[in-house]
């Protein structure tokens, strides 16, 4: 269904929105709006809001608010942090406004889902560690920089 979406998009624009979208994925603990996605698709906003809710079947905001719940999972599942710092770790501003969005996408709330996974799940990493560690972002190999050759000098 994506394909079709997609398809409607032209080639050279689909570009622009994937470079956009990237952003979200890359800097979603940051405060991102639509006037600054716009620009780094180097569209008008509410062309490039068009064009975005086209190619991939929802608003940028949606798509952004997606990404800071799949990663608050991650947490909640692995790490031993409250809610509230799950929350901004991700970069939501509102406990409620996060729990509410959590809730819509995954049917339970940040902390029933939390008491679920550390029921049976393995140990937590301690929050102290994640926080210096940056491990609230996450780092995909497909889009890491790979090492340059070794300094000869």
């Amino acid at each position: 269904m994506a394909q079709d979406r997609t398809s409607r998009v032209p080639e050279d624009v689909l570009v622009h929105l994937r470079r956009a979208r990237d952003h979200v994925d890359r800097h979603f603990r940051e405060p991102l709006d639509l006037e600054t996605l716009a620009a780094v698709a180097g569209l008008s906003t509410f062309h490039f809001l068009r064009l975005f809710r086209r190619a991939y079947g929802r608003t940028p905001g949606v798509y952004l608010s997606e990404r800071r719940v799949e990663r608050a999972q991650d947490l909640l599942r692995g790490a031993n942090l409250t809610v509230t710092e799950v929350c901004h770790a991700v970069g939501f501003s509102s406990l409620g406004s996060f729990s509410t969005r959590f809730r819509e996408i995954t049917g339970e709330s940040p902390s029933q889902f939390q008491r679920r996974y550390a029921a049976d799940g393995a140990p937590r990493i301690p929050g102290c560690y994640v926080f210096m560690r940056g491990l609230t972002e996450r780092r995909d190999a497909a889009t890491e920089e790979k090492p340059g050759p070794p300094d000869p000098g």
